[in-house]
């Protein structure tokens, strides 16, 4: 019998561990090398993720091939507008044992490790509320018993942006809770030449780790050192995406009807940490930092009708933010 892997990860080991999912991501997800890179960050920082693209641009398979590659139960729900709550988190059955209890519990498809909820503005907000619990205290409440779920948890929301008829948009309380939105490009040409050699159903890979080392990444990245003039330059950055804010420039007064949150700093300092063991350092940079504020913040700062009807994005806003509060 094969020996379980060891699960205690010390930081030199944990980029090499990183590169080399990102690696075997990267073979089975062609051009896609910064979706593949945040969705490891989300991972390791113990959070959630919502991809946004057109179909066929490889979501489903990237978040397939992620649980294949850590060894993690897999579970897949398609969100439709007739999904009901139960059939996500499961419920309460008439039971045939003569125990003195009636029902018993049996659990829906988010009792897994890894969880993909396709199409999730496809689902009624009864439905979307359902995995708010789970995402939030990683359990579900049920007949008055909670059931917590298998660690780690992690849940990959895809939306599609362009049919929007029959959808039913994340309120902001629940987007709230995705740590990154990230957003899936298409390929260039060069890219789609490789893609159509690709198996369309390859057989799954040999994992590279386990359950317990994922639970030991997540603990590392949560010990990064982040420097307290980086804090400083964060709280700025959040602060100024308010309309109301002193420091606000006169772009975010004419276009953000809300700002960030402080969940959002909090979600942008949990990135850049686990950037920066991905990268091989045990503190957090600039670029660190840099690299996690557009998908921390690009869902949580909410625009004027008015600006998105004229293409202003976050992410083109967080451009003049940064040149007025250089991180330090």
């Amino acid at each position: 019998m094969q020996s379980e892997p060891d699960s205690t990860i010390v930081p030199e080991e944990a980029s090499s561990l990183l590169d080399s999912l990102r690696a075997s991501l990267e073979e089975r997800v062609l051009g896609q090398s910064d979706l593949v890179e945040g969705v490891i960050a989300v991972l390791v920082a113990g959070g959630h993720v919502l991809v946004e693209g057109p179909p066929g641009l490889g979501k489903t398979r990237l978040i397939r091939s992620l649980a294949d590659l850590l060894g993690l139960d897999f579970g897949r729900v398609q969100c439709t507008p007739d999904l009901m709550p139960g059939d996500v988190t499961g419920g309460e059955v008439l039971s045939n044992r003569e125990e003195g209890r009636p029902f018993q519990f049996v659990p829906g498809p988010v009792f897994c490790q890894v969880l993909l909820a396709d199409e999730i503005n496809r689902a009624t907000p009864r439905t979307q509320s359902a995995f708010l619990e789970a995402m939030e205290e990683g359990q579900v409440t049920c007949g008055g018993e909670t059931h917590p779920l298998p660690r780690p948890f992690f849940l990959a929301a895809t939306q599609n942006p362009i049919e929007l008829e029959g959808t039913y948009p994340l309120p902001e309380a629940q987007l709230d809770r995705f740590l990154f939105r990230l957003d899936v490009p298409s390929p260039p040409a060069k890219t789609l030449e490789k893609i159509f050699t690709l198996e369309a159903t390859p057989s799954p890979p040999q994992p590279l780790l386990s359950a317990a080392q994922v639970l030991s990444l997540q603990g590392l990245a949560s010990k990064v050192v982040v420097s307290d003039d980086l804090i400083s330059s964060l709280a700025a950055i959040i602060r100024s995406t308010h309309p109301d804010a002193s420091n606000a420039s006169e772009e975010i007064r004419s276009k953000v009807a809300w700002g960030a949150s402080p969940r959002a700093g909090q979600a942008a300092l949990a990135g850049a940490r686990a950037f920066a063991l991905m990268r091989e350092r045990v503190h957090v940079s600039p670029d660190d930092l840099k690299d996690a504020l557009a998908p921390a913040l690009r869902h949580r700062v909410l625009l004027r009708y008015e600006a998105r009807a004229e293409g202003a994005t976050v992410d083109s806003l967080l451009t003049g933010l940064l040149e007025r509060n250089p991180l330090a």
